[in-house]
Protein backbone atom coordinates (compact mmCIF):
# COMPACT_ATOMS: atom_id res chain seq x y z
CA UNK A 1 0.00 0.00 0.00
CA UNK A 2 1.22 3.44 -0.84
CA UNK A 3 2.12 5.74 1.80
CA UNK A 4 -0.77 8.52 1.91
CA UNK A 5 0.21 12.52 2.98
CA UNK A 6 -0.40 13.38 6.75
CA UNK A 7 -2.75 16.04 7.05
CA UNK A 8 -2.21 18.54 10.03
CA UNK A 9 -5.75 17.87 12.30
CA UNK A 10 -7.36 21.09 12.45
CA UNK A 11 -9.45 21.43 15.65
CA UNK A 12 -13.05 22.23 13.66
CA UNK A 13 -11.89 18.92 12.00
CA UNK A 14 -11.57 16.87 14.50
CA UNK A 15 -14.90 17.88 15.97
CA UNK A 16 -16.41 18.17 12.55
CA UNK A 17 -15.40 14.48 11.96
CA UNK A 18 -16.79 13.98 15.97
CA UNK A 19 -20.56 15.00 14.92
CA UNK A 20 -20.11 13.59 11.72
CA UNK A 21 -19.71 9.91 12.68
CA UNK A 22 -22.67 10.29 15.34
CA UNK A 23 -24.73 11.37 12.33
CA UNK A 24 -23.69 8.38 10.23
CA UNK A 25 -23.98 6.18 13.84
CA UNK A 26 -28.17 7.67 13.96
CA UNK A 27 -27.44 9.12 16.66
CA UNK A 28 -28.90 12.36 15.11
CA UNK A 29 -31.26 11.11 12.09
CA UNK A 30 -32.18 12.92 9.35
CA UNK A 31 -34.53 15.87 10.74
CA UNK A 32 -33.18 16.02 13.94
CA UNK A 33 -31.74 18.74 15.39
CA UNK A 34 -28.00 19.13 17.06
CA UNK A 35 -27.72 20.20 20.70
CA UNK A 36 -27.10 24.10 20.55
CA UNK A 37 -23.19 25.60 19.80
CA UNK A 38 -22.80 26.38 23.44
CA UNK A 39 -23.80 22.73 24.88
CA UNK A 40 -21.73 20.95 22.21
CA UNK A 41 -18.62 23.52 23.15
CA UNK A 42 -18.91 22.59 26.92
CA UNK A 43 -19.19 18.71 26.51
CA UNK A 44 -16.29 19.09 24.05
CA UNK A 45 -14.06 21.11 26.02
CA UNK A 46 -13.57 23.36 23.29
CA UNK A 47 -14.46 27.13 22.18
CA UNK A 48 -17.76 28.27 20.49
CA UNK A 49 -15.95 29.52 17.48
CA UNK A 50 -14.48 25.95 16.99
CA UNK A 51 -17.63 24.74 17.19
CA UNK A 52 -19.62 26.77 14.95
CA UNK A 53 -16.47 26.30 12.32
CA UNK A 54 -17.42 22.74 12.42
CA UNK A 55 -21.21 23.23 12.08
CA UNK A 56 -20.29 25.40 9.03
CA UNK A 57 -18.11 23.01 7.66
CA UNK A 58 -20.81 19.82 8.09
CA UNK A 59 -23.17 22.51 6.87
CA UNK A 60 -20.77 22.64 3.58
CA UNK A 61 -20.06 18.97 3.25
CA UNK A 62 -24.50 18.49 2.98
CA UNK A 63 -24.57 17.11 6.28
CA UNK A 64 -26.39 19.59 7.91
CA UNK A 65 -28.13 22.58 7.26
CA UNK A 66 -27.68 25.74 9.56
CA UNK A 67 -31.04 27.83 9.67
CA UNK A 68 -30.23 31.01 11.89
CA UNK A 69 -32.17 31.58 14.65
CA UNK A 70 -33.72 28.50 14.44
CA UNK A 71 -30.89 25.79 15.06
CA UNK A 72 -28.67 23.17 13.22
CA UNK A 73 -30.44 20.60 11.27
CA UNK A 74 -29.45 17.02 10.16
CA UNK A 75 -30.21 16.60 6.33
CA UNK A 76 -30.51 13.45 4.61
CA UNK A 77 -28.05 11.86 2.41
CA UNK A 78 -27.27 9.56 -0.26
CA UNK A 79 -25.48 6.57 1.59
CA UNK A 80 -23.93 5.81 -1.87
CA UNK A 81 -22.75 9.13 -2.40
CA UNK A 82 -19.31 10.04 -1.92
CA UNK A 83 -18.52 12.48 1.12
CA UNK A 84 -16.91 15.55 0.49
CA UNK A 85 -14.75 16.58 3.13
CA UNK A 86 -13.58 20.01 3.69
CA UNK A 87 -10.08 20.86 5.00
CA UNK A 88 -9.68 24.46 4.86
CA UNK A 89 -8.55 27.02 7.29
CA UNK A 90 -9.84 28.56 10.50
CA UNK A 91 -11.77 31.95 9.29
CA UNK A 92 -10.97 32.86 12.84
CA UNK A 93 -7.29 32.22 12.75
CA UNK A 94 -7.19 33.78 9.11
CA UNK A 95 -8.49 36.93 10.68
CA UNK A 96 -6.44 37.15 13.60
CA UNK A 97 -2.97 36.57 11.56
CA UNK A 98 -4.34 39.61 9.86
CA UNK A 99 -4.73 41.26 12.39
CA UNK A 100 -1.25 40.58 14.07
CA UNK A 101 0.28 41.66 10.78
CA UNK A 102 -1.84 44.38 9.31
CA UNK A 103 -2.09 46.56 12.38
CA UNK A 104 1.73 46.79 12.22
CA UNK A 105 1.28 47.85 8.69
CA UNK A 106 -0.97 50.72 9.49
CA UNK A 107 1.71 52.32 11.74
CA UNK A 108 4.09 52.45 9.21
CA UNK A 109 2.01 53.32 6.45
CA UNK A 110 1.20 56.53 8.14
CA UNK A 111 4.66 57.36 8.59
CA UNK A 112 5.69 56.26 5.02
CA UNK A 113 2.84 56.93 2.75
CA UNK A 114 3.32 59.68 -0.17
CA UNK A 115 0.25 61.99 -1.40
CA UNK A 116 -0.03 59.47 -4.63
CA UNK A 117 -0.42 56.70 -2.34
CA UNK A 118 -2.69 58.53 0.44
CA UNK A 119 -4.82 58.87 -2.89
CA UNK A 120 -5.14 55.26 -3.65
CA UNK A 121 -6.00 54.62 -0.27
CA UNK A 122 -9.02 57.14 -0.49
CA UNK A 123 -9.96 55.49 -4.14
CA UNK A 124 -10.27 52.25 -2.38
CA UNK A 125 -12.92 53.53 0.14
CA UNK A 126 -14.87 54.98 -3.21
CA UNK A 127 -14.62 51.81 -4.63
CA UNK A 128 -16.22 50.48 -1.33
CA UNK A 129 -18.93 52.60 -1.00
CA UNK A 130 -19.81 52.64 -5.01
CA UNK A 131 -20.17 48.90 -4.31
CA UNK A 132 -22.00 49.35 -1.46
CA UNK A 133 -24.41 51.95 -2.73
CA UNK A 134 -24.80 49.65 -5.90
CA UNK A 135 -25.86 46.86 -3.82
CA UNK A 136 -22.64 44.98 -4.51
CA UNK A 137 -20.79 43.07 -1.75
CA UNK A 138 -17.42 45.66 -1.59
CA UNK A 139 -14.78 43.05 -1.69
CA UNK A 140 -13.10 44.12 -4.77
CA UNK A 141 -12.76 47.62 -2.46
CA UNK A 142 -11.95 46.26 0.85
CA UNK A 143 -8.73 44.33 -0.80
CA UNK A 144 -8.00 47.08 -2.19
CA UNK A 145 -7.95 49.46 0.44
CA UNK A 146 -5.95 46.68 2.93
CA UNK A 147 -3.56 45.58 0.02
CA UNK A 148 -2.66 49.59 -0.28
CA UNK A 149 -2.12 50.07 3.01
CA UNK A 150 0.55 47.24 2.71
CA UNK A 151 2.12 48.72 -0.23
CA UNK A 152 3.18 51.32 1.66
CA UNK A 153 5.83 48.96 3.67
CA UNK A 154 7.83 48.56 0.39
CA UNK A 155 8.08 45.07 1.13
CA UNK A 156 7.27 42.43 -1.36
CA UNK A 157 6.65 39.39 0.64
CA UNK A 158 4.71 41.70 3.46
CA UNK A 159 2.41 42.99 0.48
CA UNK A 160 1.88 39.25 -1.09
CA UNK A 161 1.05 37.99 2.18
CA UNK A 162 -1.38 40.68 2.98
CA UNK A 163 -3.22 39.63 -0.29
CA UNK A 164 -2.93 36.00 0.29
CA UNK A 165 -4.70 35.87 3.62
CA UNK A 166 -7.24 38.73 2.13
CA UNK A 167 -8.17 36.03 -0.62
CA UNK A 168 -8.65 33.30 1.63
CA UNK A 169 -11.41 34.99 1.78
CA UNK A 170 -12.41 32.35 -1.22
CA UNK A 171 -12.56 29.15 0.81
CA UNK A 172 -15.15 27.69 1.12
CA UNK A 173 -15.34 27.77 4.73
CA UNK A 174 -14.66 31.40 5.16
CA UNK A 175 -17.30 32.25 2.16
CA UNK A 176 -19.74 30.30 3.95
CA UNK A 177 -19.51 32.18 6.95
CA UNK A 178 -19.36 35.20 4.88
CA UNK A 179 -23.15 34.21 3.55
CA UNK A 180 -24.28 33.53 7.29
CA UNK A 181 -22.77 36.89 9.25
CA UNK A 182 -22.29 39.28 6.56
CA UNK A 183 -24.87 41.91 5.72
CA UNK A 184 -24.90 45.65 4.35
CA UNK A 185 -24.90 47.03 7.84
CA UNK A 186 -21.71 44.74 8.83
CA UNK A 187 -20.30 46.07 5.67
CA UNK A 188 -21.30 50.24 6.30
CA UNK A 189 -19.60 49.70 9.78
CA UNK A 190 -16.43 48.33 7.92
CA UNK A 191 -16.73 51.34 5.74
CA UNK A 192 -16.64 53.59 8.90
CA UNK A 193 -13.57 51.65 10.35
CA UNK A 194 -11.97 52.20 7.29
CA UNK A 195 -12.46 55.80 7.54
CA UNK A 196 -11.06 55.82 10.98
CA UNK A 197 -8.04 54.65 9.70
CA UNK A 198 -7.33 56.59 6.62
CA UNK A 199 -7.94 59.52 8.91
CA UNK A 200 -4.70 58.03 11.34
CA UNK A 201 -2.24 57.84 8.33
CA UNK A 202 -3.29 61.29 6.56
CA UNK A 203 -2.82 62.73 10.61
CA UNK A 204 1.06 60.45 10.59
CA UNK A 205 -0.23 59.07 13.92
CA UNK A 206 1.08 55.80 13.62
CA UNK A 207 -0.13 54.79 17.05
CA UNK A 208 -3.98 55.60 16.22
CA UNK A 209 -3.64 53.91 13.05
CA UNK A 210 -2.76 50.96 14.66
CA UNK A 211 -5.13 51.32 16.94
CA UNK A 212 -7.75 51.75 14.07
CA UNK A 213 -6.79 48.91 12.09
CA UNK A 214 -6.70 46.73 15.50
CA UNK A 215 -10.21 48.19 16.13
CA UNK A 216 -11.30 47.17 12.71
CA UNK A 217 -10.08 43.63 12.07
CA UNK A 218 -11.06 42.54 15.78
CA UNK A 219 -14.39 44.19 14.79
CA UNK A 220 -14.49 41.77 12.04
CA UNK A 221 -13.85 38.57 13.93
CA UNK A 222 -16.65 39.61 16.87
CA UNK A 223 -18.92 39.88 13.67
CA UNK A 224 -18.69 36.30 12.77
CA UNK A 225 -18.70 35.65 16.76
CA UNK A 226 -22.78 35.84 15.98
CA UNK A 227 -24.60 32.89 17.20
CA UNK A 228 -25.83 30.06 15.23
CA UNK A 229 -28.54 28.96 18.07
CA UNK A 230 -31.82 29.05 18.43
CA UNK A 231 -33.37 32.42 19.81
CA UNK A 232 -32.55 31.50 23.38
CA UNK A 233 -29.34 32.52 22.79
CA UNK A 234 -29.01 35.94 25.21
CA UNK A 235 -27.37 39.13 24.00
CA UNK A 236 -25.19 38.30 27.33
CA UNK A 237 -23.85 35.17 25.69
CA UNK A 238 -23.18 37.21 22.33
CA UNK A 239 -21.34 39.14 24.12
CA UNK A 240 -19.60 37.11 26.14
CA UNK A 241 -18.65 34.69 22.93
CA UNK A 242 -17.63 37.60 21.36
CA UNK A 243 -15.00 38.20 23.87
CA UNK A 244 -13.71 34.56 23.71
CA UNK A 245 -12.11 35.46 20.13
CA UNK A 246 -10.00 37.97 21.19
Amino acid sequence: MPLQSIEPRRLYRQIADQLRRLIEAGDYPAGSRLPPERDLAAQLGVSRPSVREALIALEVEGWVDVRMGSGIYVLARDRSAAAGRLSADSPFEIMRARQLIECELAATAALKMNCGQLAGLRHAMMVMQEESRRGIVPIRGDRMFHVRIAEAADNAVLLRLVGDLFDERNNPLFAKFGSHFENDANWQQAIHEHAAVIEAIVAKDAGAAREAMHFHLQNSQDRFAASLGAPADSAAEALALAASTR
